[in-house]
């Protein structure tokens, strides 16, 4: 199997969002092979189809004037932040050959986020009780995902060196008693988000068995011309 990988930089979410749908229409129609998207988003709120508007703990007025989106998402879980300094993954990826086992991608994606915190010394773990991956009870990665014919869209953010202020304006998740932390915390010094993203598409090739291609930007601006109308708000691409 090949996958295409697209290191876009910083994009809105609502631009993000309709890429993915874009593309997970094509990869349901056979157009094209699995895509991974990896980004970061400017600071932004999303709430998920299961999430409980009370786990923001601010008005949405109040966001806007910290200059932080705010986005009801129909990806699974509660309500998450995203923001610089936060690795984004999204794959678009078909589980047709991959035992069509939700539960088993979901162990995928924490694995590939533990071996890339493994890379930089950083022991993390799993929580049976909820996806993502964990320090210390404090969450490092979280995993929302939307699954439509087989072909997944959302995914996993970590933390790599976001502001962790930000997440104080949340339940993170919707849990009220636990906090998120990132690379830079557990560190004690700034991580580069160059090789935090070339640890995470080395391990994500392993895990899913997969030929990693890097996508052209070509074929990027050709893949969304019917779903973003400009490509100026992808920066680095």
């Amino acid at each position: 199997m090949r996958c295409l990988v697209y290191r876009l930089g910083q994009v809105e979410y609502g631009a993000a969002y309709r890429m993915q749908r874009r593309l997970r229409q094509m990869r349901i129609e056979g157009a094209i092979p699995d895509v991974l998207l990896l980004l970061e988003h400017p600071p932004t709120v999303t709430l998920g189809k299961t999430g409980q508007t009370k786990n923001i703990l601010v008005s949405p007025d109040q966001l806007r004037e910290r200059k932080i989106a705010l986005y009801f998402s129909g990806r699974g879980g509660d309500v998450t932040y995203h923001g610089p300094g936060q690795l984004v993954a999204y794959p678009v990826l078909s589980l047709k050959a991959r035992n069509r086992d939700v539960h088993q991608y979901v162990r995928r994606l924490e694995e590939v986020a533990l071996r890339t915190l493994k890379g930089f010394d950083i022991e993390a773990e799993r929580d049976e009780s909820h996806p993502g991956v964990w320090i210390g009870g404090e969450e490092i990665a979280a995993i929302g995902l939307s699954i439509k014919k087989w072909i997944t869209m959302h995914g996993l953010a970590l933390n790599v060196s976001p502001n962790l202020a930000h997440f104080s304006l949340i339940h993170p998740c919707g849990f009220t008693e636990r906090k998120a932390t990132s690379m830079a915390r557990v560190l004690g010094c700034e991580v580069p988000m160059g090789p935090v993203i070339s640890g995470f598409i080395r391990s994500f090739s392993e895990i899913f068995e997969t030929a990693m291609e890097p996508g052209s930007d070509t074929h990027l601006r050709s893949l969304y011309e019917e779903s973003v109308s400009s490509l100026d708000q992808v920066e680095g691409s």
